[in-house]
């Protein structure tokens, strides 16, 4: 690096070789005069001449010249520009420093270093931006280019990305979102193909029939949009490509002659029940009339995709309702802070449980039908919100807080038996918490909290990479460890039976269904409500809604740390809510998948 800078011939910079620093004098815009310095992991800058009490005056005109930060590492820089080859008149000067001078029009070249700071609340990122000012445009243009170079060394970051966005989704502010955010991959450098979607299962038909020569080619898929649009993207992208088992059973569940062990794809052209989700703003899973089966049967014949797969990354700009996913995966709703994530590059593992409905009703014969869900499936009250919140779609996403108020005044509770696989090693005992087999259980009510382990930011077991060792793009999971493995079924009427496959943290829930779940260890929090009061259900919903809350430690309440289970309803509606989406199904059975895909983010901070 000395040699390039010794190479520019800047009588106006200074570089010391022992200590490897480029040093500069030069303008920072609404700052004044700074001693600008490049190391090794970025750059720092202190003020020259401070002012006294750290402010001036101007015509009357307060400035302040107090610098807030100091610094940017490189890690957090996304871009770097020469914005003026011309002249700048001295209204573009720092005026603290024009009027302490006595400057007036003065000529000057700028280049801007364009980042991301950490707000003061947690886990929120925000645009930096700094300009600084140099006489000598060879000065800029050797700044831009050691910048630029430092940049270059920087790994992982995307360069061409895939970019769906969901118009309807939210409050409608998809496009609005994806054009806030639009600019910055541009400055990024970042090659994007937007695929803004038209109808009800776009983007999965995109997914399913991309082939896989061109998805190679993309760093990345990102869902600008809410948890059931990422979750159309992600079942498009697994229905043709990931070969699995069905998921474990007990013996009884089904009759030998009904199943097959064989490996498991996706058939795209199954469609879902519900013919009322074709207006779904957040897409359910359905062929369009015009699907080209022929085209997604070319994609054999491409590349062999290999999952899960280290170089292909999803991302999501939250745009939706709830968006519990980006909650749990980057700790905030907010759109910058989900691009700071995909421009550089971070990544985290992520959980995917795969959904087997063997019938959509009692009468039905044996259909196997494959969806996946990557935060939460749920039956009972979940799936009744879900089927009732349609009725009310042109209420936005008050919807649901509308139709949770006219289930839960309902009180229903259903007719079912569930069996899970329990699973004791050494793996689940030391993420569980204390007890037997993961499982939690409680007397009537304890204010007593066990210890948790949460995920946070760069957790060390959803950062590990998952151990595969298949090489036939099948999928090992924590039930083919080794260990002590049983099943256990319990029977009996329920208000609602949930799966959460990460720890599904909203506006509504601060902690989640399930605080201290994580969004890659291989397994599933299965959470039965059974029958109670009105008013107990009640006090459990409140502990949901408190940060802090322990919405387990009821009698009612059961809660199975498990790698797969299954589900049969005893009566005649059955309905599912799947990352938002419906499903109608008697009979099913579900296995988590650990690390399938992985996510531009690192977990939440706090």
């Amino acid at each position: 690096m000395e040699r390039d800078v010794q190479d520019q011939s800047l009588p106006h910079a200074q570089f010391d070789g022992r200590t490897s620093v480029l040093s500069c004098t030069l303008s920072l815009d609404h700052v004044g005069e700074v001693s600008l310095t490049f190391n090794s992991d970025g750059l720092s800058w202190t003020l020259l001449e401070p002012l006294d009490n750290d402010d001036s005056t101007c015509l009357g005109i307060k400035f302040a010249s107090k610098v807030a930060t100091t610094e940017i590492k490189f890690s957090d820089v996304y871009s770097v520009e020469l914005i003026n080859h011309g002249l700048i008149r001295g209204s573009n000067v720092s005026n603290a420093r024009r009027c302490l001078k006595g400057q007036h029009d003065s000529e000057i070249f700028r280049f801007t270093v364009h980042g991301f700071q950490r707000s003061k609340t947690p886990s929120i990122w925000v645009l930096a931006t700094y300009t600084f000012g140099h006489k000598d445009l060879h000065t800029c243009q050797m700044w831009v280019n050691q910048i630029n170079a430092s940049l270059d060394l920087e790994q992982g970051r995307p360069k061409n990305l895939l970019v769906f966005v969901h118009p309807r989704s939210g409050k409608g502010n998809g496009c609005k979102t994806w054009d806030s955010v639009a600019p910055i991959f541009s400055r990024a450098k970042v090659k994007t193909k937007v695929i803004v979607t038209q109808r009800a299962g776009h983007a999965y038909d995109a997914m399913a029939s991309i082939g896989n020569k061109e998805l190679i080619s993309y760093d990345g898929v990102i869902a600008v949009g809410g948890d059931g649009f990422f979750n159309e993207i992600l079942n498009g992208f697994l229905s043709s490509r990931h070969k699995a088992p069905y998921p474990p059973t007990p013996s009884d569940f089904l009759d030998s002659t009904s199943r097959n062990d064989s490996l498991l794809v996706h058939d795209p052209s199954e469609t879902v029940i519900d013919a009322s989700s074709q207006n779904n703003e957040q897409s359910p899973l359905i062929s369009s009339s015009n699907y080209n089966s022929l085209e997604v049967s070319n994609i054999n014949q491409d590349p062999e995709f290999l999952l899960p797969n280290e170089h292909l990354r999803f991302g999501l700009i939250p745009a939706g309702s709830t968006d519990a996913i980006v909650m749990c995966t980057t700790g905030a709703r907010d759109p910058i802070t989900s691009t700071f994530h995909i421009v550089h590059g971070k990544r985290v593992w992520l959980d995917v449980a795969q959904i087997v409905r063997w019938k959509t009703e009692s009468t039905s014969k044996v259909e196997p039908y494959v969806r996946y869900a990557a935060s939460f499936a749920g039956y009972g009250f979940y799936g009744d919100v879900i089927t009732e919140s349609e009725k009310y779609r042109w209420m936005g996403p008050r919807r649901y807080d509308y139709a949770g108020t006219r289930v839960f005044l309902r009180h229903r509770s259903y007719q079912a038996e569930i069996a899970y696989l329990e699973v004791k090693s050494e793996e689940i005992n030391s993420t569980s918490e204390r007890g037997n087999l993961g499982i939690r259980k409680r007397a009537f009510w304890s204010p007593n909290k066990s210890e948790k382990v949460i995920c946070r930011a760069n957790c060390n077991i959803c950062c590990t990479k998952p151990i595969h060792p298949s090489t036939d793009g099948s999928h090992t999971t924590p039930f083919s460890h080794a260990g002590e493995t049983k099943w256990s079924s319990t029977k009996g009427r329920f208000l609602s039976v949930g799966a959460a496959v990460i720890s599904c943290r909203n506006e509504k829930a601060p902690d989640g269904l399930v605080a201290d779940a994580h969004l890659s260890d291989g397994f599933l929090h299965l959470i039965l409500i059974k029958d109670c009061p009105h008013a107990l259900y009640l006090w459990h919903l409140t502990q949901l809604a408190r940060k802090g809350g322990n919405p387990f430690d009821f009698k009612f309440v059961e809660h199975h740390k498990t790698p797969a289970f299954t589900f049969t309803s005893s009566g005649n509606e059955s309905v599912w809510n799947l990352d938002g989406e419906v499903l109608q199904a008697h009979q099913l059975s579900a296995q988590v998948f650990r690390g399938l895909v992985s996510l531009f983010a690192t977990g939440p901070e706090v």
